[in-house]
């Protein structure tokens, strides 16, 4: 089986004479924290006593997570009951459990205030036209024994490379649902419940983590369509949900209030409304624009500043900077050339914080806050996952360019001295503390503790940023398996045809055989204003790579190409990628190690086109 590594190949080797490797932070690192601490106290508003989020009401917490799990109707009851069915029935036990939890709570305190309560979980799959969506779900074994199995064969994958050397790597494993690995070991007795006594498993370097690789190959957030990525938006807050009640996290929600907005061009505008203004200017931008300008300053002129980041700039000239940027950063007569790298240092830290929400958003930002509390890495890194998932676009690609800035900075640490503890450190601050949002960082522990906490969850979004960013093989199984189900609906209004209809369906679906040896697929081509489609000789141990590769090989023979290739010396291919449309998938950007026949065995009614990436569109 293959297996990735998600720790950086580039960190410094911690047996480095010159770089020793920290266990934890040293007092500059923990004084450098509550000196950003007391830089963020004396930025705030005179009247930030008054929070811009509110803590929600009695009942009005479970109603917001119905809504943004897409079961608002088990509330209003404005929908069918086959909507509320063909979700619940791609739901594991241990999620289908948060759900009903939540269900619960709503009831009851709708109860104590005299109104109507929500319905039933049973009573959505016990409607006759709901029944038939879950009769494919009740026929599988038992999910939990299956997860089991799962993770036992998965483990054993790996085994023969923990015995050569890599006994301390961490195994992540993706296919099976994260509140069910938890359950599994809690059940083993493997996983200690909580107790901030224990929160922290060591004090020790992070290991390296090794992700076995599924076939189908990994998913990021990117190689989604937007309709898809908001079905793996609502099946990882039912997840992360049934997660926290399994570690005993009890997570408060906080609503953003309506705040007034500073008559600014970049500093504390809303993060969307910035890039949305910035699309006019340059299409596909994914984040600011002046944050993209500031980071390539910072990468190209302070990486190699002794202090980059814990080196305050002075006061004075950053207030005076702020004012011209707003004035002329976008006419492009500011000049760069008199900014030193600690005050563009400083301007990026007065960015975040002066975002009118936390870049980790009001609602989620406790979330962040009380991976701090979870024992087990990996269990801290599940969270973080869908965490990172849950965050708006704006706010996920925001937050992605910074953690690679951040990166950049710990990977020059011999000539910035800047370890990841202490980059940890000085940044975890500007990102759990915000003053729409009330943080135990400020007001619980003791002082030590407190930095430590808020820099470990810091330092693991720094050093497993990639792997954070994927979508892990469950959530995007049980995505397929609810556009299978949405597609089937037509089934469930006649139960007197409903057994025929399936049949026809089954029998009718082009299914490959699993045993034959080759195949032949036709694969679509749509560049510019050119399209046609080549075949494919579909092979067991073909990927997506050797499809990229064949169809540039006819790229550059066919004359379809003509004004397609730049000729200067060289060949210059377009930036091409294989898409997966249709079938259990709306749209999915494919990765290079991607088998394909599995994935024609996977969703054998999906088309495959290559185009152009969806990031080099209108560029």
């Amino acid at each position: 089986m293959n297996v990735e590594s998600w720790a950086d190949p580039r960190d410094p080797q911690p047996d480095s004479p010159d770089l020793p490797t920290p266990q934890q932070p040293d007092s500059l690192c923990l004084e450098s924290f509550w000196s950003e601490v007391e830089t963020i106290r004396s930025d705030s508003e005179p009247d930030s006593s008054r929070r811009d989020s509110r803590q929600s009401e009695d009942g009005e917490q479970e109603e917001l997570w119905l809504q943004d799990a897409g079961l608002s109707p088990l509330v209003t009851g404005e929908e069918e009951d086959v909507d509320n069915a063909v979700l619940l029935s791609t739901l594991t036990k241990t999620q289908a459990a948060a759900v009903q939890r939540r269900i619960d709570s709503y009831t009851c305190s709708l109860r104590k205030r005299n109104k109507t309560p929500a319905r039933h979980v049973r009573d959505i799959f016990a409607s006759p036209i709901a029944q038939s969506a879950v009769e494919t779900h009740n026929s599988e074994p038992d999910t939990h024994r299956n997860m089991e199995s799962v993770t036992k064969t998965q483990r054993s994958a790996v085994s023969s490379q923990e015995t050569q050397g890599l006994q301390m790597d961490e195994i992540f494993i993706t296919d099976v649902a994260y509140c069910e690995q938890a359950a599994i070991l809690l059940k083993q007795a493997k996983l200690p419940q909580n107790n901030i006594s224990q929160c922290r498993r060591d004090d020790g370097a992070l290991p390296r983590v090794i992700c076995p690789q599924c076939r189908l190959g990994v998913t990021r957030v990117l190689d989604l369509s937007q309709q898809d990525m908001k079905k793996v938006r609502q099946l990882a807050l039912i997840d992360m949900t049934a997660l926290c009640d399994l570690l005993g996290l009890e997570v408060k929600r906080h609503k953003t209030c309506k705040r007034k907005i500073p008559e600014s061009c970049l500093f504390g505008v809303p993060l969307a409304s910035l890039v949305e203004s910035d699309q006019k200017i340059k299409p596909n931008t994914q984040i600011p624009l002046f944050l993209q300008t500031l980071l390539s300053f910072l990468e190209k002129k302070g990486l190699d500043s002794e202090g980059i980041l814990r080196v305050p700039g002075s006061q004075a000239r950053i207030k005076v900077l702020q004012q011209k940027l707003e004035n002329s950063f976008y006419s492009g007569s500011f000049s760069w050339d008199e900014v030193s790298p600690n005050d563009a240092a400083a301007l990026l830290k007065k960015f975040i914080r002066e975002l009118p929400a936390p870049l980790l958003t009001a609602e989620h930002l406790n979330s962040f806050s009380a991976v701090r509390d979870i024992a087990d890495l990996k269990q801290k890194l599940h969270m973080l996952n869908l965490l990172v998932l849950l965050l708006p676009e704006p706010n996920r690609n925001t937050l992605k360019a910074l953690l690679e800035f951040l990166s950049k900075v710990v990977l020059s640490e011999r000539r910035n001295r800047m370890n990841l503890w202490a980059v940890s450190t000085i940044m975890a601050p500007n990102l759990f503390l915000h003053k729409a949002v009330p943080s135990k960082l400020a007001v619980e522990g003791p002082e030590k503790g407190q930095a430590e906490r808020a820099a470990d969850i810091m330092r693991l979004l720094v050093r497993y940023q990639d792997l954070l960013w994927t979508v892990p093989n469950f959530l995007l199984s049980q995505v397929r398996k609810l556009n299978e189900n949405s597609s089937r609906r037509y089934q469930f209004y006649d139960k007197r045809i409903k057994h025929l209809l399936r049949k026809i369906h089954t029998d009718s679906r082009d299914k490959p055989d699993k045993n034959s040896g080759e195949q032949c697929r036709t694969v679509k081509i749509q560049l510019a204003d050119v399209s046609f489609s080549m075949e494919f000789r579909l092979t067991i141990n073909s990927r997506a790579s050797d499809l990229m590769s064949q169809f540039y090989k006819e790229l550059h023979t066919s004359d379809n190409s003509r004004g397609l290739l730049k000729q200067n010396g060289s060949t210059t291919y377009p930036d091409c990628a294989i898409y997966e449309v249709g079938g259990n998938i709306g749209e999915h950007c494919l990765d290079p190690e991607t088998h394909l026949f599995d994935l024609y065995n996977n969703n054998p009614g999906g088309e495959w086109i290559i185009k152009l990436r969806s990031s080099s569109r209108g560029q």
